[in-house]
């Protein structure tokens, strides 16, 4: 077994002098990056940095300007991602590459079925028995039979490692992996990730939760503009300096949180019940106040954001807003309350890729812009070029589409199209899923400022860190019940996760 924390372990890859130029652009200059056997080399850096045209050039999906890619020191083209994939480099992209309606086994082999001895068909005796012995190596509980769009996003993660380790990989790259992980999830993810390790496997860790590189990864190499900026071994290095490597800038707080003055209740809910999914949900959120809510994987936070705006059912309970009670039924009902959501998926429910940025913007106040039947040009624009400079979103121009801005100035775009409408209830699920350190200072910033305004905030969050930084209040979810409401100064991550697991006080 190879020392997994050893320097003298195998250089399996190394990638010299990468340079990638688009029209007017510099993706990557001179580019440096390697991986040895049983190590895990994280990779981080802002949005824009270079790290997925450097993931795409190692995987096949672009070819290099400049350059040179080894492969257990000898010369390899990558001109394809099948070539990638026989040379034993695989990557695992946030947005998975599966087939919903197929079971986990045929997605583990997809292309490389075992043949029956009848021509032509697949012999699904071995390819269950195959998969299962993959999975079970990995040590996860799926029955390789069930359908995949049937599992949860952490198995179908599992599934796509179950993919790459099928096809002996030497080295695999997981972009973003823990985007959408509760902790119990994530703490599976490292283990798995030790196994690979301890197998000789190379890991590449790309990832904007910073706390996470010093939890599982051996190196880290900050990418900054397309060049590299800085290699550490994590335990000689500290989070404020990679911090002040990936932004060239001093940060003062990863976050940056002052007290607001909490006013009058502004949200009341009370004993909000959806079959199968939330349970007798009752609590109140005051002006100014951030309330934040936490929960594993079936806890039902997803659903409490969904049915508080209207995008889910409820079989009962109530809802008032400033005192008087409102009926909400869709999300049309729910803007009219002033509750406004920024959702899971922002590409999915939150925006509309191929609108231009003024267009999603000021799409759920159109009616307002609008003057005999026309819409008033100018006025949208003044709105839009409002929360661009107030929020900082940086783009070419107010038409540009939203689908080509980075992770970080859409999720901003989703904040702005709410709040040109003044709600006074803002409800954030997973506000920083995919969103470099930069655009997380930025985003905390504007809501600590919405708090201070007045503004109620409720965050539905899977990052502990970020919950116990900006939450006044933290409820805790199980099976769809509240177990727990906790004040700032008692929330703690071993509190947060006891009570998870249906702990009681």
């Amino acid at each position: 077994m190879i020392d997994a924390s050893s320097p003298s372990g195998e250089l399996l890859l190394e990638m010299r002098g990468i340079s990638k130029r688009y029209p007017g652009v510099v993706a990557l200059d001179n580019v440096d990056f390697d991986v040895r056997a049983g190590e895990v080399h994280a990779l981080v850096g802002e949005n824009g940095a270079g790290k997925s045209t450097l993931m795409k050039i190692l995987a096949g999906a672009e070819t290099r300007d400049a350059g040179q890619i080894l492969l257990r020191g000898q010369p390899v083209t990558i001109d394809s991602p099948q070539r990638a994939m026989d040379l034993g480099i695989n990557i695992i992209y946030q947005e998975f590459n599966l087939v919903p309606h197929l079971s986990a086994a045929e997605n583990i082999f997809l292309g490389r079925e075992p043949a029956s001895a009848i021509p032509g068909l697949i012999d699904f005796r071995k390819l269950y028995r195959e998969a299962q012995r993959v999975i079970d190596s990995l040590g996860v509980p799926i029955d390789v039979r069930t359908e995949v769009g049937q599992l949860s996003v952490a198995q179908q993660q599992m599934v796509e490692i179950a993919k790459a380790t099928s096809r002996n990989s030497i080295v695999i790259a997981m972009d973003e992996p823990s985007a959408t992980l509760t902790e119990h999830e994530l703490q599976n993810l490292f283990a798995l990730i030790r196994s690979l390790k301890a197998r000789g496997v190379g890991i590449i860790y790309i990832s904007h939760r910073l706390e996470e590189v010093f939890r599982v990864a051996d190196r880290v190499a900050v990418l900054r503009d397309g060049r590299n900026a800085g290699e550490f071994l994590v335990g000689e290095t500290s989070l404020p300096e990679l911090v002040r490597a990936m932004v060239g800038r001093e940060l003062s707080e990863v976050y940056p949180r002052k007290q607001s003055q909490i006013g009058d209740v502004v949200l009341q809910v009370r004993h909000l019940t959806s079959h199968g999914a939330l349970e007798d949900i009752s609590f109140d959120l005051r002006r100014g106040e951030i309330l934040g809510v936490f929960g594993l994987l079936g806890a039902g936070r997803t659903e409490l954001t969904r049915a508080l705006f209207g995008a889910y059912p409820v079989h009962g309970g109530t809802i008032a807003v400033d005192g008087a009670p409102v009926r909400i039924t869709s999300p049309r009902d729910a803007k009219r309350a002033g509750i406004a959501l920024v959702p899971l998926d922002r590409k999915l429910e939150g925006l509309v890729l191929d609108m231009s940025v003024r267009e999603n913007i000021v799409l759920p106040t159109i009616q307002k812009f609008a003057r005999f039947g026309f819409l008033n040009g100018r006025e949208q624009d003044e709105a839009a070029q409002k929360w661009v400079r107030h929020l900082g979103i940086r783009l070419a121009h107010l038409g540009q589409r939203v689908r080509f801005l980075s992770g970080g100035n859409q999720q901003k775009v989703v904040l702005a199209k709410w709040l040109e409408g003044g709600p006074k209830v803002l409800v954030l699920n997973e506000p920083t899923r995919g969103v470099d350190v930069g655009a997380r200072v930025d985003i905390y910033n504007i809501l600590e400022q919405l708090a201070q305004q007045g503004m109620g905030i409720i965050i539905s969050s899977s990052d502990m860190p970020e919950l116990l930084s900006l939450s006044d209040r933290v409820l805790v979810l199980h099976r769809g019940r509240v177990t727990a409401e906790l004040p700032r100064e008692e929330a703690t991550k071993e509190k947060l996760l006891y009570f998870a697991v249906g702990g009681t006080a």
